[in-house]
């Protein structure tokens, strides 16, 4: 492919002062195949004979990418009608994509924020492995970008996260010194996407290192007034540019001495940036000597490292109250698909109205009062008023995604196989037929998954099930 003369040379300059790094091989490694790969995810997938059963399904094989728990390089497109796809039970994500939340490995418990955060492949990585026992805050400046990390949360079925469409300086501002954890996966020159994007080389001609260098400077400093003296920065981006990586970062350290490198030798697949690079303790992926694109990651630390895990203190310890006729009506429609186990899970928190909006709450809101919340707590459904003046409760697609199928009773559960024509009927929005052998009660709500993977609401009336799949995720 033909590439952009200024990147030719940067890194013409760069192999020539780098003697870690060969050239050999480079420039030829844009014109082979991107590669493809897909994250299970470990909210949903509890096994590793489960996640290599879901490949064969997929049509896949056992090629897993060595710096990704759950991540495997695929040779096929994923997505669109695969239902597997549409019950977050996988992200379909480039795999160099999948390092840097691997490496900020986020607890339970913790406070952790993802400041440029769609569309959501990281921040879904970071609720999995924080278990709905924590406080993630999903941050994207784009507004129109929300909406996908808003999607894509939502599809993961992920609890405890707020999605806010800040500036990293307001955030900043209005949560000094409160994060555990921060992710910053920078907006960058995009060098790392040549050979995926036909549009990247034409997009670094305008926003090339010039513009970002000095837009990551401003979102590092806004992350390092949030951050806990303790807690951990993971810087990343997509280039090979390295003022807008190593140079950035030790400029970075050199304004603010209390950071140091945190190295990761342990993680296969990776070039580890040794005591004569520019940033020792610093990761590359190269596209000639590894298995992905081009990316850079670094994991700082504020400080002597802690173990903080600071939600503790935001957490909502009690079980949520049902004295509220909004609450009562929602809980009274979800007992009868929810499972004795169900529904002590999802009372667990606190229900809070917004308009007609229920959410369930496992931490305090108040925290957010003054930002542009885009989505806050678990999304229950709506209280939809009728002409009559009375209201009724319908269901979020959200509380399904979220849902165990050991949560769901077994008579109000329709396990949908891969060959059975109904499981993409339903994700067209079209009615379903129930069959005698399916083993449902004979009307009210139920749940539909493809396997035992939730993906939505249905309502049965004898041997016909009406579509409450929602309109704007259905197959066209």
């Amino acid at each position: 492919m033909k590439l952009p003369e200024e990147f030719i040379n940067e890194m013409n300059d760069f192999f020539s002062g780098s003697s870690y790094v060969p050239r050999e091989g480079f420039f030829e490694s844009f014109d082979k195949e991107p590669l493809k790969g897909i994250r299970f995810s470990r909210s949903k997938i509890s096994s590793k004979d489960e996640e290599l059963k879901l490949l064969s399904e997929l049509g896949e094989s056992n090629n897993p990418v060595s710096w990704c728990n759950g991540g495997y390089y695929i040779n096929n497109e994923t997505g669109g009608r695969e239902a597997l796809y549409h019950a977050g039970v996988y992200y379909p994500q480039e795999p160099s994509a999948m390092l840097p939340a691997q490496v900020m490995a986020a607890k339970p418990g913790e406070i952790v924020l993802d400041l440029c955060a769609a569309p959501g492949g990281k921040a879904c990585r970071l609720g999995e492995d924080m278990r709905g026992e924590g406080i993630l805050v999903a941050n994207e400046i784009s507004f129109e970008r929300s909406k996908a990390l808003l999607r894509n949360i939502e599809r993961s079925g992920i609890k405890g996260v707020v999605i806010l469409n800040e500036t990293p300086e307001n955030i900043a501002s209005r949560l000094p010194l409160f994060f555990d954890k921060i992710l910053i996966d920078a907006p960058c020159s995009g060098e790392g996407m040549f050979r995926r994007d036909p549009g990247a080389c034409k997009s670094y001609m305008n926003y090339g290192p010039k513009v970002c260098v000095p837009l990551q400077e401003s979102i590092l400093e806004a992350a390092d007034k949030c951050l806990k003296d303790g807690g951990s920065i993971v810087y990343s981006t997509c280039t090979f540019c390295v003022e807008e990586d190593e140079n950035q970062i030790a400029r970075f350290i050199e304004r603010h001495p209390e950071y140091h490198v945190k190295a990761h030798p342990e993680i296969s697949g990776i070039t580890h940036n040794g005591e004569n690079s520019i940033l020792p303790g610093s990761m590359r992926i190269w596209p000639h000597l590894s298995e992905g694109d081009g990316h850079f990651c670094v994991h700082l630390i504020k400080g002597e490292e802690k173990d903080l895990k600071s939600a503790e203190d935001y957490l909502i310890k009690y079980e949520a109250r049902l004295k509220d006729k909004n609450v009562e009506a929602a809980m009274s429609l979800l007992s009868e698909v929810l499972s004795d186990s169900g529904r002590e899970k999802l009372l667990q928190g606190e229900f809070v109205n917004h308009g007609t909006g229920i959410f369930q709450m496992t931490f305090d809101e108040r925290l957010f009062k003054g930002l542009k919340v885009v989505k806050t707590g678990l999304y229950v459904g709506d209280n939809k008023p009728l002409k009559s003046g009375k209201k009724v409760f319908e269901p979020s697609n959200s509380i399904a995604l979220a849902l165990e199928r050991s949560s769901v009773k077994d008579d109000s559960y329709l396990a949908l196989d891969r060959s059975d024509d109904r499981l993409v009927k339903y994700l067209k929005g079209d009615t379903i037929s129930i069959l005698p052998e399916d083993g449902l009660k004979s009307s009210g709500l139920i749940i539909v998954g493809g396997g035992n993977y939730p993906l939505g609401f249905a309502k049965i009336n004898g041997t016909t099930a009406k579509n409450m799949y929602p309109k704007a995720w259905r197959l066209i």
